[in-house]
């Protein structure tokens, strides 16, 4: 399974940092919103959420994995639902990038065998509207990194490393590229490969990001979302 469901465990942050410990070294990323830097809190509502971060957090509409653009992603995530937003907004979609692999016909399968490509923070963003120009360019400076788009992992299973953060197939060419990118991210993100997770008060979530994508459903920066992150 790549997600796993903890419905209205209601935790508190020390917990869920002691929680999270247990199973893996936690990636420390300080945001200034919070007093243990363990934790991110993922919300957009005015004075809670640190404002440089704003549109970084408007990228969580797109389908991602954390820590793409890092040498090395982040094994897996977990987030607690602090305060709910209101009804119809905030859920979060999740993909099963291991049954999306598992699923390709064996001609795919061979064509995407042994490639790689290249993850840019830039192309994390470029779907999301309103960015200035000091965004735009502080994105651009951030270094390219390199995934397979198949991983493989310890156990022998394979899934797909989409996420809207690949920019380019190394060795082909552009438009080819970007075509293979954008089939593979309208494949893995079918029906029967997605879960949509309506938050309740203390759930937490946690999956396997190297096996399965997200997306925040878009929510107003009033609608009282409120989660926090490890």
């Amino acid at each position: 399974y790549g997600v796993v469901v903890f419905r209205e465990a209601f935790i508190d942050d020390d917990t869920l940092v002691e929680f999270s410990s247990h199973l893996g070294t936690l990636a420390v990323v300080p945001t200034g919103e919070h007093d243990r830097p363990e934790i991110q809190t993922i919300t957009m509502q005015p004075g809670r959420a640190n404002p440089v971060l704003a549109a970084y957090r408007r990228g969580n509409f797109l389908w991602h994995i954390d820590g793409a653009t890092e040498e090395v992603p982040q094994k897996g995530t977990l987030l607690i639902a602090r305060e709910v937003a209101d009804a119809g907004q905030g859920g979060t979609e999740f993909a099963t990038t291991y049954a999306a692999y598992e699923a390709l016909s064996d001609a795919d399968k061979a064509l995407i065998e042994g490639l790689k490509v290249v993850h840019t923070v830039s192309s994390s963003f470029r779907h999301v509207p309103g960015l200035t120009e000091r965004q735009i360019s502080d994105f651009a400076a951030h270094t390219p990194t390199e995934h397979p788009l198949v991983w493989r992992h310890r156990n022998g299973r394979k899934s797909l490393i989409t996420s809207t953060s690949g920019a380019a197939v190394v060795g082909m060419e552009p438009v080819e590229g970007e075509a293979l990118l954008s089939r593979m991210m309208d494949w893995a993100t079918q029906d029967r490969f997605t879960y949509r997770h309506k938050w309740q008060l203390g759930d937490i979530v946690m999956w396997d990001n190297t096996g399965t994508m997200h997306k925040a459903e878009p929510y107003a920066e009033d609608s009282g979302r409120l989660l926090h992150r490890t």
